[in-house]
């Protein structure tokens, strides 16, 4: 179970990943070896799957993005996210409720290599309906 301090802790982290220890205690209020604990804890347990990098959209201008709403067979759904997950394409896979089951952002180098990322979503046995909305400019500055 996390806490108040543990959810600080990840706010922090969700915000640059690559912040010093010692800038996250001073943040939080704690000393160092706590945040380094903590982080450890969060990992081993799962809260904390991994940590990685987000490119600007400025290093990839000429990528292909877009967002795909997957509807599936209710019996199929995890497997067609655990099918969804190894493909290089997916950035983000978010579950939802309402019409569609699934919101797949997806990034590829180019239209052909997002075609055929796109047909695989489709090809996935238990997919039943995909609608797909390209991603022009980003207007969030992050």
């Amino acid at each position: 179970m996390i806490d108040d301090l543990d959810r600080r802790l990840l706010s922090l982290l969700r915000a640059q990943a690559r912040t010093p220890v010692a800038v996250l205690a001073r943040e939080l209020g704690v000393n160092r070896s706590t945040v380094t604990t903590r982080i450890d804890a969060l990992t081993r347990s799962g809260v904390i799957e991994s940590f990685t990098i987000r490119l600007s959209d400025e290093v990839d201008r000429d990528a292909i993005r877009a967002i795909t709403l997957v509807l599936s067979d209710p019996q199929a759904g995890q497997d067609i996210v655990r099918v969804v997950r190894g493909f290089p394409e997916v950035e983000r896979l978010h579950s939802t409720l309402g019409a569609w089951d699934l919101v797949v952002q997806l990034r590829a180098p180019s239209m052909a290599e997002f075609d055929a990322a796109l047909e695989r979503i489709r090809a996935i046995p238990g997919v039943r309906d995909t609608q797909t909305s390209l991603l022009m400019n980003s207007l969030t500055g992050h």
